[in-house]
């Protein structure tokens, strides 16, 4: 990726209100993460005297654990429009009750013109879609919902 590109991301984010850009091309990847502003935060601070004093409550009854939750998301990587096949009229990448891999491609997300193929983080059968084909996708905006 050339420095004029690279420099016009870099404006791109800081001008805009996205906080982290990813993009993904032949020469390689770059990902640009804007920080937030430090703010200051007021302290209060209360004398050991001041501090109210609270009774403590019976314990309740222990609850039972709950099961570990088997379902798995897959996220955006970054802001951009949603893809389920790679043109219009295509075959989906994937459909519910598919069983997809690490590293299969999912979907695509366009972001400036650049169709970047999202693949899977992790292993699992496809439970739903939750993004509408053509639709716009924020950074970190669940996808697919695997089990």
């Amino acid at each position: 990726m050339d420095l004029r590109k690279l420099k016009t991301l870099v404006d791109l984010v800081s001008e805009s209100n996205i906080s982290e850009l990813e993009i993904t091309e032949a020469e390689g990847k770059v990902r640009i993460v804007k920080q937030a502003p430090a703010t200051a935060v007021p302290v209060q601070y209360l004398s050991a005297a001041a501090a109210p004093m609270v009774a403590a409550a019976p314990a309740a009854a222990p609850e039972e654990p709950a099961a570990p939750s088997r379902t798995k998301v897959v996220k955006s990587p970054m802001v951009g429009t949603f893809y389920r096949a790679s043109a219009p009229g295509a075959k989906p990448f994937v459909e519910v009750g598919d069983t997809i891999k690490l590293g299969q491609p999912v979907c695509i997300v366009e972001a400036m013109k650049i169709l970047n193929e999202i693949e899977a983080e992790v292993d699992g059968v496809v439970k739903s879609v939750l993004v509408e084909n053509g639709q716009p996708v924020e950074y970190g905006q669940p996808l697919f919902e695997l089990e």
